[in-house]
């Protein structure tokens, strides 16, 4: 999803010289295939956005598969970006790497300043040992490398599985599907309290350019809207959104994670940045073009 959405933005903005490749083309966890393609390519700047990712049930259930991948996934990246003399390298991390009971909104400074949530801990340690990577290759090599930490993320190309995609997809996916079927019912996880913001990859990905072309200092930045709303609002939404009819009821013997997840985007928005696609709208295309059109 995201690095499709950074794509769409380079291409917009004129770019035609993009190396891609798919997972099943180059396996990120090897490290003598990223050396080989280092090597063979030769890319001046390195827009990191690939992981290893899911929901609450994904990180809970294969907690050794996020850590294990997303390091060999990044390790590999941003050492080989250094080895071959990349010019500047965008690492992506995830708000995920604040304390759980993190003040809010959350300053980039709250980082390792208490405990994880336990349901995404090994995702989270990948993505904040990926942030230290950058920061030490910036200290002792001079490597332009810089971190981006984005809140909840959606828009086209997102993972709508149920067993492992993140809330608002699964929430598209579980109402529309309950519309089609004529489910009176549809059980949403946990009390419907929590809090998340959420921002189009669309958005993430202008960020991102911005930042690719104004920021070099090896402190991370965080990317959001600096706006929520609890999980209950965000089922309301896309129940009126999918034109569901039936009843919503919340299974509160499930985890319902970190209580709030509020950034604080004051740092970005200083520099210059602020996003530009309304929530319910950017929702509802979603809906059309991605779930209800299948």
């Amino acid at each position: 999803m995201v690095g499709s959405a950074i794509v769409r933005k380079l291409r917009r903005e004129g770019y035609q010289n993009l190396v891609m490749f798919t997972s099943a083309e180059l396996d990120l966890r090897d490290q003598k295939a990223v050396e080989t393609f280092y090597k063979i390519e030769q890319p001046q700047y390195v827009f990191l956005a690939a992981a290893k990712v899911g929901g609450i049930l994904a990180n809970d259930s294969y907690p050794a598969d996020f850590l294990y991948d997303n390091l060999m996934i990044q390790n590999n990246v941003i050492h080989g970006a250094h080895t071959s003399g990349v010019k500047k390298l965008l690492f992506l991390g995830s708000s995920c790497i604040y304390p759980k009971m993190a003040p809010q909104p959350i300053k980039e400074e709250y980082l390792l300043t208490g405990p994880l949530e336990p349901t995404n801990d090994a995702y989270a340690i990948a993505k904040i040992a990926g942030i230290m990577l950058c920061r030490k290759y910036h200290k002792q090599y001079g490597c332009n490398f810089i971190s981006a930490m984005p809140t909840n993320l959606y828009g086209p190309g997102d993972n709508y599985d149920l067993k492992n995609s993140h809330v608002l997809p699964a929430l598209l996916r579980k109402f529309h599907e309950a519309k089609i079927s004529g489910n009176k019912k549809v059980t949403v996880w946990g009390s419907g309290s929590p809090r998340r913001e959420f921002l189009h990859a669309d958005d993430l990905a202008d960020a991102l350019y911005f930042l690719m072309q104004n920021y070099d200092q090896p402190e991370f930045v965080n990317v959001g809207t600096g706006k929520d709303i609890s999980i209950k609002e965000l089922a309301e939404m896309i129940k009126e959104i999918s034109g569901y009819d039936g009843d919503l009821e919340f299974d509160t013997s499930m985890p319902d994670g970190t209580p709030r997840k509020l950034l604080d985007v004051s740092c970005l928005s200083n520099l210059g940045w602020t996003p530009s696609i309304d929530f319910k709208e950017g929702v509802r295309k979603v809906y059309e073009q991605e779930v209800s059109s299948e």
